[in-house]
């Protein structure tokens, strides 16, 4: 075990993070101004995409962070029968979901029911496909809808909040599946999907379009939040959610819902960008 990650099983994550949550939402310009150069210029960010290109003109770190891009900045692919990517970032995996397990990194792998807390709405992806993409701190980091769903559900999980940088997907095992996140089940026009955002030390704060912020508090037992019946339905390459600060993004799909094209580890890839072809609905 390297040092690294040694040190994941023992640091204080949620209390680092929540730290981390306040000082990134500090207003005080020597500050932000510190942290957010620092960001560009260590990971080269491409400030012109964004609406508001001066980066010392945000808040607080955390709205620099989060910032809205510019229309014109990213396009969905104008097939319809495209599955889009989620986020931008690095497919850190992608393909078959083989007898209910999801392949993570070489010799490392998790169940579909630890994923998503629940053996029962597991079996509908039993045989599906996934996609997992990781976002570095250099990404736009609102995350998007891969294809059109209503939301029937959200569930909370509790759980660590390890790294989910490439060094740890590789050492920690079942890191996803023991981290804490949200689970987020829409039904479309292939059957359900699931789209999880999956939290990270220091990063571990989710909020969605419909329910605002939902991590933190952090989770001491699963919650299930229904949205049966409030026909809140998201078209494909709208935005769904945010992390603030980075983490990884899984979109499960149900056997023959669509055909992942060959999606290699590491890949590159920004947000409306081609995964796979949907099956005709």
């Amino acid at each position: 075990m390297t040092f690294n990650v040694f040190v994941q099983y023992i640091l204080p994550h949620r209390a680092l993070s929540r730290v981390v949550y306040w000082a990134t939402r500090w207003t005080f310009a020597p500050w932000k101004n510190f942290l957010i150069s620092q960001i560009v210029r260590r990971y080269n960010v491409n400030m012109a995409e964004a609406v508001q290109p001066d980066a010392l003109a945000y808040q607080h770190f955390n709205a620099f962070f989060t910032r809205k891009l510019r229309p014109d900045a990213r396009h969905a692919d104008a097939d319809p029968s495209v599955l889009l990517s989620p986020a931008d970032g690095r497919i850190s995996q992608a393909g078959a979901i083989v007898d209910g397990r999801i392949f993570q990194a070489k010799g490392q792998d998790y169940t579909v029911a630890e994923l998503l807390g629940s053996a029962e709405d597991a079996e509908a992806y039993r045989s599906g496909s996934f996609a997992t993409v990781y976002l570095s701190p250099r990404d736009y980091h609102r995350v998007h809808m891969p294809l059109k769903g209503t939301l029937k559900e959200t569930v909370h999980v509790p759980g660590r909040i390890f790294s989910v940088a490439p060094f740890a997907v590789e050492a920690i095992p079942r890191v996803f599946a023991r981290n804490e996140r949200l689970v987020c089940h829409f039904e479309g026009a292939h059957g359900p999907f699931v789209v999880i955002m999956v939290g990270a030390v220091l990063v571990s704060s989710v909020a969605t379009v419909w329910d605002g912020l939902v991590i933190p508090p952090y989770a001491s037992a699963i919650g299930r939040k229904s949205f049966a019946g409030q026909n809140i339905t998201l078209d494909r390459f709208a935005e769904m959610a945010r992390f603030n600060m980075g983490s990884t993004v899984i979109v499960l799909l149900p056997p023959g819902a669509a055909a992942l094209d060959p999606l290699a580890s590491q890949q590159a890839v920004k947000v409306g960008e081609r995964l796979g072809t949907l099956a005709a609905a």
